[in-house]
């Protein structure tokens, strides 16, 4: 589904990726895992097209889309939770999950407003409610659901556990599990190594903007050196 080959993106003079390439296939959970700095939201960026690129290049179905418009990569299948949350804070729940489907124009947008809902049930109880006075956990699922609005092949989740209460951590994570499940490709950048390898079918581990381990998501959770660096055993 995505051929990255390559890949080089900087910011001004300083150079983030550099020559990196990997593949998501389609179905798949594929995990990024890495330290703070090495080019993870980038990559991202880069891919969701709000990042140029310096070098490289992305396929997405078997097409180009490096020099594609970002708001054409929404219409092409790919959506971006981004780190963060960034919901529209003074618009209501269900106005922020009206403008997930901006680039939409059938007639079912309502119904999938109800799947949100009926992923998300606490979004159900809050639709009226700003979304800026949910509370860090509910503003990742409104993301999320957010994202799910434009009917994406692809989905690019950028550390959905961030800041969140445990319980709240393994409740993200079951979600995605159950977006594969929906026929959903996921790509997953998070800090939670091991909750993100746990559900992944593939990881990639990125060091200062390179791919330096790649394998099953069971493969890199066993790989010592993974595990001493990234899961702290």
């Amino acid at each position: 589904m995505l051929v990255i080959d390559n890949l080089s993106s900087r910011y001004g003079r300083i150079e983030v990726l550099h020559g990196l390439s990997l593949e998501v296939k389609q179905g798949e959970i594929v995990t990024l895992v890495g330290s703070n700095g090495a080019g993870k939201t980038t990559l991202l960026r880069a891919i969701s097209g709000v990042q140029p690129v310096s070098g490289g290049s992305i396929r997405f179905l078997g097409e180009p889309i490096d020099r594609v418009a970002p708001h054409l990569r929404v219409t092409r299948g790919i959506a971006q939770v981004p780190e963060g949350r960034q919901v529209f804070a003074p618009l209501s729940v269900e106005d922020n999950l009206k403008l997930g489907a901006w680039s939409r124009k059938d007639s079912e947008v309502a119904t999938d407003i109800e799947g949100v809902y009926a992923t998300f049930p606490v979004l159900a109880e809050k639709r009226t409610i700003a979304a800026g006075s949910l509370s860090g956990g509910q503003q990742q699922m409104l993301a999320m659901g957010r994202a799910l609005m434009a009917r994406p092949k692809m989905l690019l989740l950028d550390e959905p556990s961030m800041g969140l209460a445990p319980i709240l951590v393994d409740q993200i994570f079951s979600i995605v599990a159950g977006l594969k499940r929906q026929g959903i490709t996921v790509l997953l950048v998070e800090q939670n190594a091991y909750a993100a390898l746990a559900i992944a079918d593939r990881g990639y581990v990125l060091e200062t903007g390179r791919i330096s381990h790649a394998g099953s998501g069971r493969e890199l959770l066993n790989d010592k050196r993974v595990r001493e660096a990234y899961l702290g055993m």
